[in-house]
């Protein structure tokens, strides 16, 4: 099973940035997008008949948004972490026979940090999400978290140091994600790759010289470790300033 995720940054312009020629390559069973920045009915995705499409839209219009494309068609769907209540569309979660698949754009805390408080509010309610998720089957959690979670996860850790994304809090809510039963799908293959990175900002050069971060994730539950192949990051994958994530799994059938 092959499972891919990308922060798109607005779907219609990647679209004509490249985005049908990698995922036609990519040929995921299931194919995750955040930051959609779209309404319903502004774009028509042809993906083929095998791909049912699932889309959270946020209320305020070129911001924020949710989708999944998959093969595999699922058990049940919602939205949000609370009765379907997402005004930013930043979650999709997907129940199949064996497993839940949590699509997540996390909040950013914002250059000033205004917005921390609400983001580790979040982070703490989306924790107990996931873990009551757990307790009725696994759970595959993807999407871009917006947090780079060790120094060895971005390229300047002295000089970001508190800034949004590598604060000292939202930090602590990973390694607390972490600890209460999930795995860095990413870390769990290659603990001490250094300089692979999924997001590097529009500054001159920047992405030339490789100075990223990552940001974007494959986690999953504790108990599926067993049945991951591979995780991949295509960093030559250009549309958007985040590339794809993927991860390589068998089916969790006997992951109970």
């Amino acid at each position: 099973m092959k499972l891919v995720s990308w922060n798109v940054n607005g779907l219609r312009a990647c679209v004509n940035k490249g985005f049908y020629d990698y995922f036609k390559e990519v040929d995921a069973d299931i194919f995750c997008v955040q930051e959609t920045k779209l309404q319903e009915g502004q774009i028509e995705l042809e993906l083929g008949e095998e791909y049912e499409q699932y889309w959270n839209y946020a209320e305020k219009k070129g911001y924020s948004g949710t989708a999944i494309f998959t093969k595999i068609k699922p058990l049940s769907v919602w939205y949000g972490l609370e009765e379907n209540d997402e005004p930013e569309g930043r979650m999709i979660t997907l129940e199949f026979d064996s497993f839940y698949l949590v699509n997540v754009y996390s909040p950013n805390a914002k250059r000033d940090l205004t917005r921390l408080e609400y983001r580790l509010e979040w982070e703490d309610r989306f924790r107990s999400y996931l873990l009551e998720l757990d307790r009725q089957k696994p759970v595959i959690v993807c999407g871009d978290m917006n947090v780079a979670h060790q120094e060895i996860d971005l390229k300047n850790p002295k000089s970001n140091l508190g800034n949004s994304g590598f604060t000292l809090e939202e930090r602590g809510r990973m390694t607390e994600l972490l600890g209460s039963g999930f795995v860095d799908s990413f870390r769990h293959f290659y603990p001490d790759r250094e300089q692979v990175y999924s997001w590097w900002s529009y500054m001159p050069k920047v992405r030339e010289r490789n100075v990223g971060w990552r940001i974007d994730y494959f986690l999953t539950s504790a108990r599926l470790a067993p049945s991951l192949i591979d995780a991949e990051i295509d960093c030559h994958i250009m549309g958007s300033d985040h590339c794809p994530v993927k991860l390589y799994m068998t089916d969790p059938v006997t992951a109970k």
